[in-house]
């Protein structure tokens, strides 16, 4: 088995494929008008699918990361070598800043934003071995 896909639920499947390459660089791969779309984001799929699509999946509901006025516990993560100018790259296309690039004490460098759709995205810097 491997990890093959993340799939958010969004209300505008073009909006947040469009806003994701804008705001990180990401292009679409494929998009589909039954409302399903995918980034070109190597090994690992991120995808976004429409809240109808999800609700078919799962009939019983969920939490919309749009409709939340928290971001949900779930993050994406995207590697950069530029933390900082990735950060004020997305809050230029309409992220929201959640938490300001620091170091961890890993020497790691990451930044917490949300994207208009909801989505928490983390950057972060390659981890040195």
């Amino acid at each position: 088995m491997k990890f093959g896909y993340t799939i958010i639920y969004v209300t505008n499947v073009g909006a947040s494929l469009a806003f994701f390459e804008k705001a990180f660089g990401l292009k679409t791969r494929f998009q589909h008008e039954s409302g399903y779309g995918e980034l070109e984001t190597g090994e690992t799929t991120l995808a976004f699918a429409t809240h109808n699509l999800g609700l078919t999946n799962l009939p019983a509901g969920y939490v919309a990361a749009d409709a939340s006025p928290l971001p949900l516990g779930v993050e994406i993560a995207l590697v950069t070598e530029s933390v900082i100018q990735a950060h004020e790259h997305a809050i230029a296309a309409g992220a929201v800043s959640l938490k300001e690039p620091m170091v961890k004490p890993w020497g790691q460098m990451v930044s917490y934003l949300r994207c208009p759709d909801g989505t928490l995205v983390e950057l972060c810097s390659p981890i040195s071995a």
